[in-house]
């Protein structure tokens, strides 16, 4: 493969998953499973310093499969896991593309977009905008990815793939450093001013009212470090576990949609709509900041959504920045689909580090619970403390969908 460094960790094992969740049935799931360990292309960093890198062709398993799970973690070269206070993990996003066939010899870097289509997930956004089957940030070490049995996200089905084309994914990893600067938090937020950033990356002005987020901190951009601090160049790389299963007719697929609370949309007729996802926003501080010390202020968000099919949910995550409180998906009747809340770290080591999203809480409903109808009126609400101003925050909610149920012999 062109990018990435397969491990060869491979196994088989038969394994007994319990994982935790939001809902009072939690998921026990004994199935027979494969797993790959790799790890992507080096990235190299420095106090202050930004990586926010697309790798194409990344090592994944092939062929006709079902996707179990796919956890990652930022380490260094001797597999230490990096903790978030010195490398902020922003987000990384895993996608599938298909490549065509006659253009293998060519470099595949994303340049000659004629030779891609997209296999983007089953979620509202505009085109190019949200498109993962999976991703996370800094909650990584700690958020179930597990699908459990007998379901599965169906990957290399022969019949869905495009002819002359071939099924590849792509890898997005967006890393801060930082050791040593200013201030952690507003590195971590993408606070422009902390960048010195006035222009995109394209070169195009920022406007006036934009103070923090992904348009501050792009590919090799700089935060401000303290004065005389001096730190390292380090190469890193993302680790990432994938589980699968060979595909069967007894497994089940679903379909992943991912949500923006940003997302303001508008029916275009019965059965389609025009979504536009902003993907971030700003959190300003309250007016009662001040004088409200020792009392949570909270600032919510909506967004209504039409669901396009209908189906029953399997798995739900929301994904929030630091400050988040929650987030929760209903149904058009007022009836929570699922809630998720942060898990904030109490300590220093790697997966609990004090101040930060190290998880985010998860939905297991019991198979056929939870239903979403076609056509449905989803609310999306995601929570945010205003005790102070945060820039650059998300809002987003991943659910996993099955439009049919197994045989209650297989649950």
């Amino acid at each position: 493969m062109e990018h990435g460094f397969g491990l060869g960790l491979l196994s088989c094992t038969l394994v007994l998953l319990v994982l935790s969740c939001s809902q009072p049935l939690c998921v026990h799931s004994k199935t027979k499973t494969k797993s790959a360990v790799f790890l992507s292309p080096v990235f190299e960093l420095k106090p202050g310093l930004v990586s926010n890198k697309v790798y194409y062709n990344i090592d994944f398993p092939r062929g006709h499969i079902g996707l179990k799970s796919f956890n990652a973690e930022v380490v260094d070269e001797a597999g230490n896991p990096i903790p978030l206070y010195d490398t902020y993990l922003h987000h990384w996003v895993v996608e599938r593309y298909y490549y065509r066939i006659d253009a293998a010899t060519s470099k595949d870097d994303g340049s000659n977009q004629t030779n891609y289509i997209s296999g983007r997930n089953s979620g509202l956004c505009q085109k190019d905008v949200l498109g993962q089957q999976y991703g996370l940030g800094s909650e990584t070490r700690r958020t179930s990815t597990y699908v459990p049995d007998p379901f599965a996200v169906e990957a290399g089905n022969p019949t869905e793939i495009p002819k002359g084309y071939e099924e590849r994914w792509m890898l997005n990893v967006h890393a801060i450093d930082t050791r040593g600067v200013e201030d952690k938090l507003g590195c971590a937020e993408c606070q422009c001013h902390l960048y010195n950033i006035s222009k995109d990356a394209s070169g195009r002005p920022l406007s006036p009212n934009y103070k923090g987020g992904l348009l501050c901190c792009y590919d090799d951009t700089q935060c401000r470090v303290k004065k005389g601090f001096m730190g390292a160049k380090r190469n890193l790389y993302l680790r990432y576990t994938v589980e699968w299963v060979d595909w069967t007719d007894h497994i089940v697929p679903v379909k992943v949609y991912i949500f923006d609370v940003t997302d303001t949309w508008k029916a275009l007729n019965d059965s389609n709509a025009e979504h536009s996802c902003l993907i971030e926003y700003e959190v300003k501080r309250s007016s009662k900041a001040a004088g409200l010390r020792n009392q949570r202020l909270v600032e919510s968000n909506r967004t209504k959504l039409s669901f396009p099919t209908g189906g029953y949910v399997i798995y739900g995550v929301a994904h929030l920045h630091t400050g988040g409180v929650g987030s929760a998906l209903y149904g058009e009747d007022g009836r929570v689909i699922c809630s998720s809340t942060p898990i904030y770290g109490k300590g220093k080591e790697a997966g609990n580090e004090r101040g930060y999203i190290v998880g985010m809480t998860t939905c297991y409903p019991k198979p056929g619970s939870v239903k979403i109808l076609k056509g449905e009126n989803l609310v999306l609400e995601s929570n945010y403390s205003n005790a102070k101003t945060h820039t650059g925050v998300m809002g987003l909610f991943y659910i996993l969908v099955a439009e049919k149920l197994p045989n209650s012999k297989l649950l």
